[in-house]
């Protein structure tokens, strides 16, 4: 695959370490060499305190834990935990706190109280970054101000940004102690064990097969109405401006079997909404099943290529679609993000025919330009891209899309933003992300493409892209006005108490009065909508991010379909 011997070999430069801070070049030693040359001595690493606490077995459930000796270590520590960027990094945060709760630690929600301080970062854009870089200055200083008396405050790094930039990360200034890539959070305990001994510790290793599939995630959403559940790491696509491959490595998918475990789990919990998650969500290849192997490779979207050759065996996203689907009838799915490229018709079947999968896509264009996603390596044209579009609205009607878009993109011309311009208004999407181009280093786009666009060009560019989304999408929401949707309550409105939010099918937002009303299921009484309810609301108003209503009753999914 063009492009992957070059992550493969940057892969393979990277090791687990343990650097102490005086030694310069000690964070990019391979694992058994020594600092400073033959014969230097070893660091001190972890004692066995380390290894008897992390053994240490807890009580029964319900029973209280002993009161440790004074003097004695209580645990681990404490840890705080701070998201940043997509929703992969919030299930990324999930995966970590399971990890560490099992080895000891508690969580906590101030950040004066932790002992341990995690970022989960991302590397999509350079905006992402400095945003950490920022925060990382006000967490030195916490660090400078913390009482002697308490244990040294350690800080990592987690996530895309640990993989892209370990060494600048190590040491710029000093500010970090462990760095951490998506792929090494099993390895976490060992280097925060390492960390408290005064040392620096990272792992950025890719892996061809880690899904974390064993891990069942400990959700964090609020209220519990709403959860995600990553079935696939990684991307093959290789689109010359992302940094995905190069920070999350190549793609992997999770056993169906542990994902209909997660999922049956959460519906047990009550959660109602589930979005299967995934860099490339609809790529999904389950090669688990021995039988499944040798199954052919699925036919792409029309007018639609790929730089990789198509790969045959396993189960593929519509099957696991229909098995998800069958867990929970009163539990809406989804998925983000696809390609537009793996979208084969018993996809879309499926979700026109299943109630609780949600009539919604994310179908990113990236550009309007076909010029301009030759260069993007996108793998379609405009024209195949439109006839997509519409043979997702004949096969699904009612359907609600979204997109993302790029502005000034390399080489981009007047005319090439003109024609994203007229694509949005054309297929008048009702979501959507819009940024600015922002190159990244080791991308396709760093090494072969210029960076030309002039920053206040992206930014009109940009502006224009957005104004002309929010009319497209302020249409296509006011057609919704007399319409009767059912919302998924999700809780109190974040401007006033006497409303309640939630998001219909189309994963739009929809705000409506806090108020009692009738019950479907043929309860005299009135009742109040609760977080996790179905409410079908008459649709008064709409702009381009939100409808407005009134309740009219409180009702169930599989009720309000039929």
């Amino acid at each position: 695959m063009p492009g992957w011997g070059r992550v493969l070999r940057a892969a393979g430069r990277l090791r687990s370490v343990a650097a102490s801070p005086g030694a310069a070049r000690g964070a990019s030693r391979g694992p058994g060499e020594r600092p400073g040359g033959r014969g230097a001595a070893l660091p001190a690493g972890p004692d066995l305190r380390h290894f008897l606490r992390a053994a240490a077995v807890p009580p029964p459930a319900g029973e209280p834990r002993p009161e440790p000796e004074r003097g004695a270590a209580a645990g681990p520590g404490t840890v705080y935990l701070e998201t940043y960027g997509c929703q992969m990094n919030v299930n990324d945060t999930e995966i970590a706190w399971a990890i560490l709760q099992k080895n000891g630690y508690t969580r906590t929600k101030d950040v004066d109280e932790a002992d341990v301080i995690l970022l989960v970062t991302c590397s999509v854009r350079e905006k992402a970054e400095q945003a950490i870089w920022n925060r990382l200055r006000h967490l030195k200083a916490l660090k400078a101000r913390r009482h002697q008396d308490r244990p040294p405050l350690r800080i990592g790094i987690l996530g895309c940004m640990a993989e892209r930039l370990k060494e600048e990360i190590l040491h710029r200034e000093k500010l970090v102690d462990i760095v951490a890539g998506p792929d090494a959070y099993r390895d976490l305990p060992r280097l925060l064990a390492v960390a408290e001994s005064g040392q620096q510790a990272a792992n950025v290793l890719l892996s061809l097969d880690e899904t974390y599939a064993d891990i069942l995630p400990v959700q964090t959403s609020a209220g519990g109405t709403t959860a995600f559940v990553s079935i696939m790491r990684g991307c093959d696509n290789m689109c010359s401006y992302c940094i995905v491959p190069f920070t999350r490595g190549r793609e992997r998918s999770r056993p169906i079997a542990s994902i209909l475990q997660e999922v049956k789990m959460l519906s047990d919990q009550g959660v109602k909404e589930v979005t299967l998650l995934g860099q490339n969500v609809n790529s999904f290849r389950d090669m688990s099943e021995v039988q499944f192997q040798t199954a052919a490779a699925p036919v792409l979207s029309r007018g639609f290529s790929t730089v990789y050759k198509a790969k045959p065996g396993g189960l593929r996203f519509a099957h696991l679609l229909d098995q998800v689907s069958r867990i929970d009838p009163e539990m809406r799915i989804r998925f983000t993000s696809p390609h537009p490229k793996d979208f084969p018709d018993e996809v879309l079947q499926l979700i026109q025919e299943r109630h609780n999968v949600c009539k919604q896509l994310h179908l990113p264009a990236q550009s309007g330009s076909t010029r301009v996603l030759e260069a993007m390596r996108r793998g379609y044209t405009r024209e195949a891209y439109l006839e997509l579009v519409h043979h997702v609205r004949d096969s699904i009607p009612g359907v609600s899309l979204s997109s993302d878009f790029i502005a000034g993109f390399c080489g981009e011309t007047e005319e090439d933003h003109q024609q994203t311009v007229s694509l949005l208004r054309e297929v008048r999407y009702n979501v959507g992300f819009l940024f600015a181009y922002s190159m990244r280093q080791k991308t396709r786009a760093y090494h072969r493409l210029q960076d030309d666009v002039p920053a206040d060009v992206k930014q009109r560019r940009l502006e224009e892209l957005i104004a002309a989304f929010r009319e497209e999408a302020a249409r296509a929401n006011e057609a919704m006005v007399g319409q009767s949707q059912l919302v998924l309550v999700e809780g109190p409105s974040k401007r006033s108490a006497s409303e309640l939010c939630g998001r219909n099918d189309g994963n739009i937002k929809v705000i409506f009065p806090d108020a009692e009303i009738k019950d479907a299921a043929g309860c005299k009484a009135l009742v109040r909508a609760q977080p996790g309810d179905y409410v079908l609301v008459k649709v008064t108003s709409a702009s381009s991010q939100t409808l407005k209503g009134v309740p009219l009753c409180r009702t169930t999914l599989a009720c309000s379909t039929a």
